[in-house]
């Protein structure tokens, strides 16, 4: 079987005041992936079932280093000796969505503090914690309290320089996206996905397997709302700036607060809200 699709075609009744008809319409592909460690010597390895999420077919890969990374169980892209997709239950058929991921012998994993039940949603990256203190990570940005400095007006600009880079999302309406831009506004990269806490995964995954973390000096833009899980992702990158075309959550500020963030929403052209980190912010030019 190949691998699924990152969307699908499907035929709907699409209604209008004046006619009903049938089309074809297309759907952004949602499927479970089940992410396994294997940890241990090179002789007695251990296999074991880390989490199952819902996510967007592609760059899974990149997901489960994401992941990893955000997790704070690995610290490098030589943590992962290498990723290989495996069969699930049904040994006859493939279908992509077990992966599983080698770990360097002598890396050590603390399973009971990852305890998770259940499956992870597309839409919740903390869903399945067992305890509210397994998602207080030991956070360490590498940014200073007032750099980098940044001109709003090109700040406004971001979502519209993002938005040609969404194909996923222009083909079907229904999936977040993360994007990052170097100081100038100049776009390095987008990953989409139907889960916002999958589309950073991946996100901060590609970078981290082409050997490009801590992301210093870099902006973070999320298409939809910041929550707490984004902000946590973004921190341990070392991310200094996060800016969302939605609002925050009150925990998300609260956390970009206690280390300096700088947290923007409800990002447009015409300007948005600031609720952590201003002292990063140049004043607007005068026309």
């Amino acid at each position: 079987m190949n691998p699924a699709g990152a969307s699908r075609q499907q035929e709907i009744l699409r209604y209008r005041r004046s006619s009903s008809s049938q089309r074809r319409d297309r759907l952004a592909s949602e499927e479970p992936l089940e992410i396994r460690l294997l940890t241990g010597p090179q002789g007695k390895p251990e296999s074991r079932s880390l989490t199952i999420t819902m996510r967007t077919p592609g760059q899974d890969y990149e997901l489960a280093a994401g992941l990893l990374y955000a997790e704070n169980l690995i610290n490098s892209r030589d943590d992962i000796v290498k990723m290989t997709y495996c069969v699930g239950e049904n040994k006859l058929e493939q279908t992509y969505n077990v992966l599983q991921v080698r770990l360097r012998p002598g890396l050590s994993i603390d399973w009971d503090k990852l305890n998770r039940h259940g499956v992870t949603t597309a839409s919740c990256g903390l869903c399945g914690k067992v305890q509210i203190e397994q998602i207080q990570q030991d956070l360490h940005p590498d940014f200073g309290p007032d750099s980098p400095q940044l001109e709003p007006e090109m700040l406004c600009e971001l979502p519209e320089r993002m938005r040609p880079q969404q194909q996923l999302f222009s083909r079907t309406g229904g999936v977040h996206a993360s994007a990052l831009f170097d100081l100038s506004g100049q776009c390095l990269a987008v990953c989409e996905d139907v889960g916002r806490h999958n589309a950073l995964d991946k996100l901060i995954g590609s970078q981290l397997l082409a050997g490009r973390q801590p992301l210093l000096n870099k902006i973070l833009l999320v298409s939809g709302r910041a929550s707490f899980e984004l902000v946590q992702k973004s921190l341990r990158s070392s991310i200094p700036v996060i800016l969302a075309v939605g609002a925050p959550s009150t925990m998300a500020v609260d956390l970009a607060r206690a280390y300096g963030q700088t947290l923007i929403g409800f990002l447009h052209q015409e300007g948005f809200n600031v609720y952590s980190g201003e002292q990063r912010l140049l004043p607007w030019k005068q026309v």
